[in-house]
């Protein structure tokens, strides 16, 4: 059975006792299909909107007017980490599989960009490109790039692997951007930026779409930096959600009501802003598609779409959940109530579908950040930055790794990551990659005319010889090792004859003593000449001994 949730944070009041808010303030968990229940909440949190984040192990939720992230981990139930950062942070995204270890993405007071790898430790820190405090972010479904909104009414589109990647360009280099800057900046709006998404088309044709204080709504064709359409709206939107099919947006104002507005016209099948005569044309969406509660006019605070596009849910300043009907366009009932103003709803994933796949790799706990151990990594001898020696991915993997190959359409790196030794393409571009590094070096001169592999020669006849010396020496060390351990072997061994012999010659001493013992006790009688013929053989092999004795110590 298919099981659909979304998780909802709350904001406390300004009016109320900080430590109250605080206590009573949290995250919860709220099934949604089948049946509306309440999951689970996580307590003594308090977020503003556009603030909390969630992957399938982890919540991450910046603390208001705070500089710190509250990490909880889902499956323990419980706070694992309070994360600290130097500016007070205003918004957060997070770029990558819901499944995986991702990277954290962050926007500052300051108008600067935080990336946090979650598996690593490591965080970048961008330029402070944005005038005023970043209000929102978005990362697009192919993870290459992130939107970032500010109030000071711009759009800064960034390149995700550049901003990830060790390698920073010169910034003597005018044919390359500046380091950690944004690649593109989007500037049709006039006023603070409010919210903002990306679409769900996983391609070069995909959009963004951006509302803002001017009482606009724009849809952007962000790879090339052009408006594709332009919406005028009656008041200023505070929140924004679009249909999981990408066929229509809505935007949530301070009255409690809910803008629809179709990207389609009606009987057309094309997309209004693909249409050339309506690309320069702003419209209004008529009065009919705006939605309003039927007695409260709470601001609407957060907005999500349900997984089968046929319902909307609303947050409000009251605390209040409230369900639409999209197909009727209408107000459906209230969902729930947590008291506290609701600032974020995100929608989880469904789940319960037969034969889903597993996923490989599972983040088990998050790895503080460590700015200054991956600052610029490592520098070599052309400036470019490697891969410092530290940076170590800390993550569980659930299964097997499959063996992929081109045709999966996998990566390179993922062919390359579950393949028992090197991949077959791999060894071709390094054997290719030397044998042109090769022929480079035999085209090259040095300055004073003679060939550069001849040098190279020389060079490595030199070390030949350097390395036969080494072990010539080696061997010699070595055989003088031997001979001293064998040295040593063999005083053991006469030691070990020497004491064993003297042993001999107490125990032969007692029994002569002995038996003249008994003989002068009666004990025992004396035969004739035997017991003297015994104890003279005792005596000469005594002798004997104590000959063979000093015979070793001599040698």
């Amino acid at each position: 059975m298919l099981t659909e949730s979304f998780v909802a944070s709350t904001k406390a009041l300004e009016r109320q006792a900080q430590a109250t808010a605080v206590k009573d303030n949290g995250i919860h968990f709220h099934d949604f299909q089948p049946l509306p229940s309440l999951k689970t909440s996580f307590k003594k949190s308090t977020t503003q909107r556009n603030c909390l984040a969630v992957n399938a192990t982890h919540i991450f939720a910046a603390q208001a007017d705070k500089s710190v992230i509250h990490v909880y981990n889902r499956k323990r139930g419980n706070q694992e980490a309070v994360v600290p950062f130097q500016e007070k942070l205003t918004c957060l995204a997070l770029a990558g599989q819901y499944n995986g270890a991702g990277t954290l993405v962050l926007g500052t007071q300051g108008g600067r960009l935080i990336l946090w790898e979650l598996a690593t430790g490591r965080q970048i820190s961008t330029s402070q490109s944005h005038l005023q405090a970043v209000t929102c972010l978005a990362v697009d479904p192919t993870f290459k790039f992130i939107l970032s909104g500010s109030s000071d009414s711009n759009l800064h589109v960034w390149s995700l692997p550049s901003l990830l990647s060790f390698y920073q360009s010169s910034q003597n280099d005018p044919s390359q951007p500046l380091p950690l800057s944004p690649i593109k900046t989007l500037a049709n709006h006039r006023a603070a930026i409010n919210a903002l998404l990306f679409g769900h088309i996983p391609g070069q044709t995909n959009f963004a779409i951006s509302v803002a204080d001017d009482k606009t709504c724009i849809v952007w064709d962000y790879i090339n930096g052009t408006v594709l359409h332009t919406y005028l709206l009656g008041n200023n939107p505070v929140c924004l959600a679009l249909d999981p099919a990408d066929r229509a947006a809505y935007a949530g104002f301070e009255d409690g009501s809910i803008q629809f507005f179709s990207f389609y016209k009606q009987g057309s099948s094309v997309h209004s802003f693909y249409d050339s005569c309506q690309q320069s044309n702003p419209t209004q969406p008529p009065p009919s598609d705006r939605w309003r509660l039927p007695e409260s006019t709470s601001p609407a605070h957060a907005l999500q779409v349900s997984w089968d596009g046929t319902t909307l849910l609303s947050g409000h300043g009251d605390g209040k959940i409230h369900t639409w009907n999209i197909a009727k366009g209408m107000y459906a009932n209230q969902l729930a109530d947590f008291t506290f103003p609701i600032t974020n709803l995100l929608m989880l994933p469904p789940t319960g579908f037969p034969n889903a796949p597993t996923p490989n790799l599972k983040l088990q706990n998050v790895v503080k950040p460590r700015y200054e151990c991956f600052l610029n990594g490592n520098t070599n001898n052309n400036g470019n930055s490697t891969i410092p020696i530290n940076y170590t991915f800390t993550a569980q993997f659930l299964s097997t790794l499959p063996l992929l190959d081109a045709s999966s359409g996998a990566s390179d790196l993922d062919i390359a990551l579950t393949h028992s030794s090197f991949p077959k393409p791999l060894l071709e571009e390094g054997i290719a990659e030397f044998t042109a590094l090769d022929n480079s070096l035999s085209e090259s001169l040095d300055p004073d005319g003679s060939n550069a592999i001849d040098n190279l020669r020389t060079e490595n006849t030199n070390l030949k010889l350097q390395l036969e010396d080494a072990l010539r020496r080696q061997r010699e060390a070595i055989a003088e090792v031997l001979k001293h351990d064998e040295e040593r072997y063999r005083r053991g061994e006469e030691e070990k004859v020497k004491q064993a012999r003297k042993r001999r010659r107490r125990i032969r001493k007692m029994q002569i003593e002995e038996r003249r013992r008994k003989i002068v006790m009666g004990e025992i009688k004396e035969v004739g000449g035997e017991n003297e013929v015994k104890d003279r053989e005792i005596e000469k092999e005594e002798e004997d001994l104590s000959s063979d004795t000093d015979e070793l110590s001599s040698d």
